[in-house]
């Protein structure tokens, strides 16, 4: 949904109606996962996708009807169907997908501008009612209040891991859809491969910053797809900023008197990722430097150093690529090995 927030502004402020048809539920191997969405307005305009491209047609046409009809409707697709080839997911996979009239949701304005402003919000949807939840408070009904709560309840868990899923409350099967504010990426080190990390990073989706403590090359122009560029000593800066377990940190700086203190500081918050530049030599220093400066093996084993995975990179674009690739790889418990190789799901449970 964060994906065409964009376009359902702009379409509720024209005044257009539409349906989002949201995946639910997946099984086996699934394109995409609970959460991705579509929207179609009623002059038959797209934007989104639910499987990428296996069953948009099939979608389209439900959203279309959903328009015209206000009510929502519920489909399953999957390669059993007998029209597989047609509308089914080739891959194998089984998809849930929910598709409902803009004039289904009354809270939608509200919504979209908290998810547009990277305020967290979750929503808890039945085929005819939903709930919205904040961290401080609820609105809206499913139709009884024990189910509200409970349901309630459970969104805010979700919410505050930033998990979308279908859960259980009160014997009902109810799906929660949650925006939590989006992940950090720190960059530290003001060098040009900086400049790459911080692009992609944005491009993942990450509230990037960049920090260094050389104010000459820590400049917004230098990093204009940073959103925000710190001068400060690194380790000092991330004493004092918030790290959660969805925070990434990319250092860079490859020299012990940043890198040092840094890391001693990094390795003991809850960060999910921690990686340092570096050559083998200057990595095996600096696992040396740490060791004499207290640091013990198990904090030691979360470092990933030289960062990134082998991918035979050389530029520094090349580079933020392969720093990428890791960081999604421990995220998602990737093997980072070629998929030609491997037997299982593409898209496994994670």
């Amino acid at each position: 949904m964060r994906e065409i927030v964009d376009g359902l502004l702009a379409w509720r402020a024209a005044g257009i109606p539409f349906a989002v048809a949201t995946v639910v539920h997946t099984w086996r191997s699934a394109p995409r996962r609970p959460g991705a969405a579509m929207a179609v307005n009623e002059h038959g305009e797209v934007i989104g996708s639910v499987s990428g491209g296996c069953v948009e047609g099939a979608v389209y046409a439900a959203a279309q009807e959903v328009i015209q009809t206000g009510k929502a409707q519920t489909h399953t697709y999957g390669v059993s169907d007998g029209d597989a080839l047609e509308v089914g997911l080739t891959c194998g996979g089984t998809i849930e997908i929910m598709v409902r009239p803009s004039s289904d949701l009354p809270l939608i304005d509200r919504v979209l501008s908290d998810i547009s402003a990277g305020r967290p919000v979750a929503t808890v949807s039945l085929p005819d009612a939903q709930l919205v939840v904040w961290p401080d408070r609820i609105e809206g009904t499913l139709g009884d209040d024990e189910l509200d709560r409970i349901a309630g309840e459970q969104a805010r868990g979700l919410l505050a891991h930033g998990r979308s899923a279908i859960v259980t409350a009160c014997e009902r099967e109810v799906f929660v859809q949650s925006w939590a504010a989006p992940a950090r990426m720190i960059v530290f080190g003001a060098i040009d491969f900086a400049a790459a990390v911080a692009r992609i990073g944005k491009f993942l989706g990450y509230q990037v910053t960049v920090c260094d403590a050389r104010g000459v090359f820590a400049t917004p122009a230098r990093f204009p797809e940073a959103d925000e560029v710190v001068v400060e000593w690194p380790h000092r800066y991330l004493s004092s900023t918030v790290v959660d377990e969805r925070t990434v940190l990319c250092v860079l700086t490859h020299d012990p008197k940043f890198d040092i203190p840094l890391l001693e500081v990094a390795l003991r918050t809850p960060a999910r990722y921690i990686g340092a530049m570096g050559s083998r030599r200057t990595c095996e220093d600096r696992i040396s430097r740490l060791r004499e400066a207290g640091v013990g093996e198990e904090a030691l084993s979360r470092l990933r150093a030289p960062i990134g995975l082998d991918l035979g990179a050389r530029t520094p674009e090349e580079t933020a690529v392969a720093i990428a690739a890791e960081i999604v790889a421990l995220s998602w418990g990737g093997s980072g090995a070629p998929l030609t190789d491997l037997t299982a799901p593409i898209h496994g449970t994670a």
